[in-house]
């Protein structure tokens, strides 16, 4: 399992959580086709791939704007628990959470869970995993989720 929390650009907590349980490819960006989708100027279509390789992950920079983990601009990047990735230099600040605990330190208890897939039960889509990013987020309170 694999926890991504979106974090507050200024008081570094978590605004927003996806969790993902079978995936072995998760895909960051501000296009619709994304895993995780982040509305920002300076985000790509397609910005980022987590790759999963047995009990092991990487990040790869698919940004013209660069993806930066723990404050160093890579290319391609094993990742470990509690990793920080930016993409690109001032865009949003996501971090990683690997393991099978539902609730890991620096999570807040009771924080909402978004399905990484939608079911195929429910007719409409999933625009729970939208987040909207103004570029200008440093100066705002906190970013403004989507509305359903």
């Amino acid at each position: 399992m694999i926890t991504l929390n979106l974090l507050h650009p200024l008081q570094s907590i978590p605004i927003q959580s996806w969790t993902f349980d079978e995936e072995s490819v998760i895909r960051i960006g501000r296009a619709t086709d994304n895993d995780v989708i982040l509305y920002s100027a300076v985000v790509s279509r397609h910005h980022v791939e987590l790759r999963r390789h047995g009990c092991n992950w990487e990040v790869v920079n698919l940004g013209a704007n660069g993806t930066y983990l723990e404050g160093k601009r890579i290319n391609e990047a094993a990742i470990r628990d509690g990793a920080l990735i930016r993409l690109a230099r001032s865009g949003p600040q996501i971090q990683v959470l690997l393991g099978t605990s539902n609730t890991k330190e620096g999570q807040k208890e009771g924080q909402k869970k978004i399905p990484a897939k939608q079911s195929p039960n429910e007719p409409k889509p999933d625009k729970s995993r939208d987040t909207l990013i103004h570029p200008r987020s440093e100066e705002r309170e906190d970013a403004t989720q989507l509305d359903a």
